[in-house]
């Protein structure tokens, strides 16, 4: 079994297929999803997908690309949804300083609001980061001193001294098909060294779809290819790896039940 911890099922590049999606999914071992809410103001066409299977689950948030464009949210706007069964964490938020959509200040103020609604319900946090190590990290540790929360690094590509430092702070890393790039030693190299029982694994998708289906939309499915080559970079089976990866995901997000 396989667990697909992140993916954007209600984006439009899923609206011809959907059912065969989850087919091909289903056939590749992927038995659970969550599916990740990028606006808020778009958290109930994400809701339905989850509310409409059992083994979908999904999450409420803001990306920090949309903080600006999206309302300024309080953490009971955000804890208020998460009272349904299906809704199993806050996110995806975070800080991304390569685009700058949004200004930074408004990034690291949703940020914050995100991280005191999971630390309210004690659910997770799905962390986005890129280009932004220092303030991620600024940020995370001046929060975890004010009192812990869970969460965990999405579509992780940062350093190694950045990944040894979200783990000691207690937090996951999620690993994306960017693992699986020719190009990627210095990810491949960054996580050698997590802890089995941090790592989870997901596609993003319909982004970032890895070897051998790079250059396609990724799917549900795929999450295998990047399951098997991160066994590979920890010295593991592919089995031993999709176990701890699905113990792993219903660690965190204790809310989510096995299908």
């Amino acid at each position: 079994m396989l667990v697909d911890s992140h993916c954007h099922l209600d984006f439009p590049e899923f609206e011809e297929d959907f059912d065969e999606v989850l087919a091909r999914a289903h056939e590749a071992g992927v038995k659970t999803m969550m599916t990740i809410c990028t606006y808020v103001t778009k958290f109930d066409q994400v809701h339905a997908i989850a509310q409409k299977y059992d083994n979908i689950y999904c999450t409420i948030g803001i990306h920090p690309h949309n903080a600006d464009s999206e309302p300024v949210v309080s953490v009971a706007d955000l804890t208020g949804p998460a009272a349904s069964e299906k809704v199993i964490g806050f996110g995806e938020t975070g800080l991304d300083y390569f685009y700058e959509h949004s200004p930074r200040q408004i990034q690291q103020d949703q940020f914050r609001t995100h991280i005191q609604a999971a630390r309210e319900l004690d659910l997770p946090v799905i962390i986005h980061t890129r280009e932004a190590e220092e303030d991620t990290l600024r940020i995370i540790e001046e929060e975890m001193a004010h009192a812990p929360f869970k969460g965990l690094i999405h579509c992780f590509s940062a350093s190694k001294e950045f990944a040894d430092k979200m783990v000691a702070l207690g937090l996951y890393i999620s690993i994306s098909g960017i693992v699986t790039f020719k190009k990627a030693d210095a990810v491949r190299e960054a996580i050698r060294d997590v802890p089995l029982d941090r790592l989870l694994v997901e596609t993003d998708a319909p982004y970032l779809a890895p070897i051998p289906k790079r250059g396609k939309r990724n799917e549900p499915a795929y999450t295998a290819y990047t399951s098997a080559k991160l066994a590979e970079v920890k010295g593991v089976s592919e089995e031993v790896m999709a176990k701890q990866s699905t113990e792993n995901f219903f660690t965190l997000f204790t809310k989510a039940k096995r299908v």
